[in-house]
């Protein structure tokens, strides 16, 4: 992942414009995971409440008692860009409320990509199988590394190849 937040293309605007910009991309993309974490959660206590839930094993149990504890590390990754962002509002540390901003994002992004294949997981060991359970959760995992490693790859050779 490229670090340097601020070196990303080349518009011909001041460090603190683009620390701007970047400001309300980090927060357009927390809005997206603060929906997929809502949902998450919403889902992950109502289950608790269903008539079924007792026939929950001990893998199972185990398994949603995590998620939950998942939803509630995603929830707090988004809540801390809040913080963050109250705690230097006007000091003029935009940079490094960008910064900050970004790793929060990326560690949320990774939390809730984990989150929704451990869901997927526990929906098919319940409904099928543990096998099932077990192949949804490496197809889950491997997809999130086909996006977290292999597009953004992609995408550079694209770049390199079109700049050469």
């Amino acid at each position: 992942m490229n670090e340097n937040v601020f070196d990303d293309d080349q518009r011909d605007e001041t460090p603190f414009e683009r620390a701007d910009r970047n400001w309300n991309e980090i927060l357009q993309e927390a809005r997206v995971i603060q929906t997929c974490t809502q949902i998450i959660g919403g889902f992950l206590l109502a289950l608790a409440f269903q008539s079924r839930f007792g026939e929950l094993d001990a893998y199972q149990l185990t398994l949603y008692l995590v998620l939950v504890a998942l939803a509630g590390v995603a929830t707090t990754l988004g809540l801390a860009l809040v913080i963050m962002h109250r705690r230097f509002f006007g000091k003029r540390q935009k940079l490094r409320v960008v910064r900050i901003g970004n790793r929060l994002l990326i560690c949320n992004l990774a939390v809730v990509s984990v989150l929704a294949a451990l869901v997927t997981s526990l929906i098919f060991d319940f409904v099928l199988s543990h096998a099932a359970g077990v192949v949804a959760l490496i197809v889950g995992l491997a997809l999130a590394v086909v996006l977290w490693v292999i597009v953004p790859g992609l995408g550079k050779r694209e770049e390199s190849e079109s700049g050469s």
